[in-house]
């Protein structure tokens, strides 16, 4: 009565939840016949109704729209405008290499956004092309994107599912799910279910739905039409992946008046063109950095102008001009840009490709995980972990992670059954002496002959044919000996029937005879061999004596079941039973009654040999790992307490940090978002995950202020991958969807390529961070000294700039340039995955540094120009100096010498900016080696930048020596003796940020003293304990 009520309310099919429906209702709903199907003459109006089935128009990519998304954020628009301003001041170099750091980055930026556009294109490849309908009582083949709600579909094995369809009837009907679902296993549907409760039931849960892109993998079925294109579960990813300006247009309602709307829109729509509210933080900063150095040039260029009282002649508008340059990091960019470009190449080769360089600077920030299970944690593959025969003990499988190798690993024993194993307090040990009594080679010659996968041999390289779990046991039976084949010969038997598989009874059965016997082999679902089990030989006595099975044992036998179902473990139950060689063997539930009972076995998909160790070294590094997967409960809290994911030891945490720790979906869903907001701990295992749990965590874990990075591979993955701040799709088992959705895809689907992935980020955030400060230095250090060079009044009261425009931009743009380029190749420090993320480039002590060094690297290159105007010289300025170079030999001689100083500072600063902290001459301090060859061995370390440095501090002699440049286009002299004083000041610079350096290695050992051991790993959890002690996390 609940559902018809819920029926009468809404008219469209897909509105009504049809898996709450019975076959009846959905046809009544649909208006169809659930035999005929619709009329012919109904297909017009419900097509011009819900309209084709598909995925939305073919979607035409923007390339107008991408390219001003890359030209109008804040930084490009500056250079922009430095490049003009080159161009006004007939400066063509400089305007010509700023021209071409605009096109690189602008170029590649482009690029990358027109793969990114492709994702709708695949998720169109994934729909059905044809599909079997039935209409005005006639069966024909038509294109899947002329179905509609109503019509009746029929689907067999191999089909791709074309709609979603409720089923009406079906025969061992199977459907791969994984794209979908993120489910491991093909799902077996029950058309006869019907959801009569209000309970949320999860996607995967739904098993009367046969869903649109799915696959069948196992039998047939019939079913309505129950949604179509953009009102099916893969068209609601389809349509959440779609580009949307909800966050920029922000519409009124009776919160937000008209004109605060229109307000809050006009600043989101200037914001997004600038970039500061779009991108990653770096991007963020970096335009809001462009527009703050914007405005700083503008001030400094009118300061400029304002102290020759705004009289503004030629002279006056260049060195305005030239002050405003000085303060536009130009060359910040394209450097940034080929360092990222770099890094992709360095990932490669870490079995991870960037689709979006933008991602690499993300890593450095990450401080969660959220992973799926199935082929990422684990191996994706299935192997038997434990067995239990009933009179003998539990056998486990030990040190194995060769899935298909049976010699692999080894079998240990326990005298005692997995229920009376749990129930100990600390667990047992485990022996090699390994007991095979009667009982136990009975079950193993069931788990034999009860079995069709194989596994074999080549070329020394294992592999396997067949069903994921029979390969799992067919491996551990070959690992004691029974291998198929050879056993059905030597025991000289013939294989007379077998019943395989059905997914309504879930147990096969195979019947075999020898010279004196006929007997039949199963196995199957616990629940099901025991309904048709009435013997067994008891538990514990190791005896050969067959008792009946009683309702007891059977509860003892369910008890052991729970036991290993709660490590993880999908269990299975086997049985045999001899019969009369007379007997029917066509009548299935004949044969296989009156069986008796032989013992379980517990398989699972194991963790991959890293992975404990790789959330170990996430955990050190200050990331936490979650889990989100689309398996059971059980089997995802299992293996996330093998791996690390949540504590071993859950008794030191209160009972409310442990139900938060560990959820299912549909408890997760239930809660709005400031109950979750008011958990003590996000929840660290999420299981029978859908699309949009996954998007509700990346959101709540964004609400506390979180950079997470996503996992994924199915089509259900794609909105939680664009979500996340990186996204992180699989290369070999992953949709095109995925990775088209995906920041970075990973190619052996591996989580600790990941880890690698963020020591590779953190590494180019650490380097990031050493140019950025290398640039913004020299930028201040230019201001500065431009500034105090206003104080230098021609014969004709106009300022005399000690650096021209080409040396100013030389500097800035040739000269630092590759440096910076080879700060961004430095290796990773030692220590790097011990540090807490990084999110913030800007900090406090690198603005610290900048104005630190560009002070005193101003205030050195100022004493060379006023040493050799005013000490070697008799202090005349000349006239017009600024633009010509008639009588202004004494000016040429100074800014020579101070454009020497000036580079080889700069270039200094390059080597000093290597670590903020340690000296120059002992980057290493921890080193036993003497401090002359560590530095050595540092040096040729990074060749890039060390013959960078080389060749641009020799390059000063012939820009200050070659006719023509040096007095038409530098606008400075020859000098002979003057070295000396740009070589005494190059050296003081070094001692002074050699000083600085000791300075601060003084302060942060007097604040930060170290305490503890380093090499200690970190508890995520320790604030939540309840009784102040350590849990043991791994």
């Amino acid at each position: 009565m609940v559902v018809l009520a819920h029926v009468t309310k809404k008219t469209e099919i897909y509105e009504n939840e049809p898996y709450r429906l019975n076959v009846e209702q959905c046809a009544e709903i649909c208006l169809t016949d659930v035999v005929n199907g619709l009329q012919d003459s109904q297909i017009a109006g419900l097509t011009h109704k819900y309209g084709l089935n598909n995925l939305g128009d073919d979607h035409t990519i923007s390339y107008l729209r991408i390219l001003a998304h890359q030209v109008f954020n804040a930084m490009v628009l500056v250079l922009i405008i430095s490049m003009v301003i080159a161009f006004c001041i007939r400066d063509w170099i400089s305007a010509g290499v700023i021209g071409f750091v605009v096109f690189v980055n602008v170029f590649v930026g482009f690029i990358q956004e027109i793969k990114a556009e492709k994702t709708m294109g695949s998720l169109r490849s994934l729909s059905s092309p044809s599909a079997t309908v039935v209409r005005s009582g006639k069966t024909s083949t038509i294109n899947a994107e002329e179905l509609v709600p109503g019509d009746i579909v029929k689907i067999s094995v191999g089909d791709t599912i074309p709609a979603d369809l409720r089923l009406i009837q079906g025969v061992n009907i199977e459907t791969d799910e994984a794209l979908l679902t993120g489910e491991s296993l093909p799902v077996a549907k029950n058309p006869e279910k019907t959801y009569t409760n209000q309970e949320p039931i999860p996607v995967g849960d739904r098993l009367n739905i046969a869903y649109s892109s799915s696959v069948v993998t196992k039998g047939r079925a019939t079913g309505i039409v129950v949604a179509t294109g953009l009102h099916q579960e893969i068209g609601k990813i389809a349509d959440s992946l779609k580009s949307s300006d909800e966050a920029i247009i922000v519409k009124p309602s009776p919160e937000i008046s008209t004109i605060k709307a229109v307000a809050k829109t006009s600043l989101n729509i200037i914001q997004n063109v600038l970039g500061t509210n779009v991108g990653t933080p770096l991007q963020r900063k970096l335009s809001w950095m462009a527009i703050l150095l914007f405005f700083v040039a503008v001030i400094f260029a009118i300061v400029v102008m304002a102290s020759h009282k705004m009289d503004v002649n030629r002279s006056v508008a260049i060195y305005a001009i030239c002050v405003a340059l000085s303060m536009i990091p130009s060359s910040l960019v394209v450097v940034l840009t080929i360092t990222m470009a770099v890094g992709a190449d360095v990932m490669v080769s870490k079995n991870v490709i960037v689709r979006k360089l933008d991602s690499l600077e993300a890593l450095g920030g990450i401080d969660d995980i959220c992973s799926d299970k199935t082929g990422t944690l684990t191996l994706g593959k299935m192997i038997v972990k434990k067995v239990w025969v009933s009179t003998v003990g539990t056998y486990m499988v030990d040190d194995c992670n060769e899935v298909y190798d049976p010699t692999a690993g080894k079998v240990v024993f326990y005298p005692a059954s997995p229920k009376s194993i749990d129930e100990l307090e600390h667990r047992p040990k485990f022996t090699n002496e390994v007991q095979y009594p009667e009982i136990f080679k009975k079950w193993i010659t069931v788990a034999t002959l009860a079995n069709v996968a194989s596994v074999h041999n080549n070329d020394g390289k294992w592999g396997a044919q067949g069903d994921a779990t029979e390969i799992a046991i067919c491996v551990f039976t070959k690992r004691l000996g029974y291998d198929r084949t050879e056993f059905i010969e030597s025991q000289k038997l013939k294989h007379l029937h077998e019943f395989p598989f059905d997914s309504s009874i879930k147990r096969m059965s195979s019947v075999y005879v020898s010279e004196k016997k006929t007997k039949v082999y199963s196995k199957g679902a616990v629940e099901r061999i025991l309904e048709r089990c009435e013997s067994w030989y008891g538990p514990g006595s190791n005896k050969e004596e067959l008792i009946p099975l009683t309702a007891n044992d059977k509860s003892f036998i369910e008890e052991n079941m729970n036991s290993l179902s709660k490590e993880g473990l999908r269990v299975l139950a086997f049985a045999e039973r001899i019969i009369d060689a007379s007997e029917y063997l066509e009548d299935r539930d004949s044969v296989e009654s009156g069986l008796t009972f032989l013992g379980l076995v517990g398989i699972y998909d194991p963790p991959r040999p890293e992975t404990k160790e790789s959330v170990r070294l996430c955990h050190n590094a200050g990331i936490n790992v979650h889990m989100l997967t689309g398996d059971m409960l059980g089997t995802a809290r299992a293996i996330a307490k093998e791996v690390g994911i949540l504590p071993s030891n859950l008794s030191h945490y209160s009972q409310e940090v442990n139900d938060s720790m560990c959820m299912t979906a549909t408890q997760f869903d239930k809660l709005s978002d400031k109950e979750i907001d008011m958990l003590p701990v996000l929840p660290l295992v999420i299981a029978r995950c859908a699309p949009q749990t996954k998007v509700r965590m990346i959101e709540a874990l964004h609400r506390r202020g979180k950079f997470c990075a996503m996992t994924g591979d199915g089509v259900n993955d794609s909105p939680s991958l664009k979500k996340a701040d990186v996204g992180i799709a699989m290369g070999l088992n992953g949709s095109d969807v995925a990775k088209d959705a995906a920041d970075l895809v990973l190619t052996d689907d591996n989580f600790a390529s990941i880890l690698h992935a963020i020591e590779e980020g953190r590494r180019m955030s650490s380097n990031i961070q050493k140019f950025v400060l290398q640039l913004l230095a020299e930028n201040v250090a230019q201001a500065l000294y431009l500034l105090v060079g206003l104080a230098f009044i021609d014969s004709d009261g106009y300022s005399v700039f000690p650096l021209s425009p080409v040396e100013v931009l030389w500097i800035i743009v040739v000269t630092s340039c590759f440096p910076a380029m080879g700060l961004g190749q430095e290796q990773a420090s030692d220590d790097i995955l011990d540090l807490p993320p990084n999110k913030t480039i800007f900090s406090k002590e690198l603005v610290l540094d900048m104005f630190v060094y560009g002070a005193w690297m101003a205030l050195c290159c100022i004493v060379i120009f006023v040493s050799v105007v005013y000490g070697l010289g008799d202090g005349n300025l000349g006239e017009s100096c600024n633009t010509s170079s008639v009588g202004c030999n004494l000016v040429f001689r100074g800014r020579s010498a101070a454009f020497s100083g000036f580079t080889w500072c700069a270039l200094l600063l390059a080597w000093e900016c290597v670590h903020v902290r340690y000296s120059f001459f002992n980057m290493r301090p921890e080193s036993k080696t003497q401090w002359y060859v560590s530095l050595a061995r540092d040096l040729w370390e990074n060749q890039f930048l060390l013959w960078s440095i080389v060749l641009a501090s020799v390059s000063v002699f012939p820009v200050i020596y070659i006719p023509v440049i040096n007095n038409k286009v530098f606008l400075h002299g020859s000098i002979g003796r003057e070295w000396g004083i740009a070589i005494a000041f190059t050296v003081l610079f070094l001692i002074g940020c050699e000083g600085w350096k000791w300075a601060k290695r003084v302060y942060f050992r007097r604040k930060n003293p170290k305490f503890c051991d380093d090499n200690e790993s970190k508890d995520p959890f320790v604030e939540f304990y309840s009784d102040g002690k350590s849990a043991n996390i791994y």
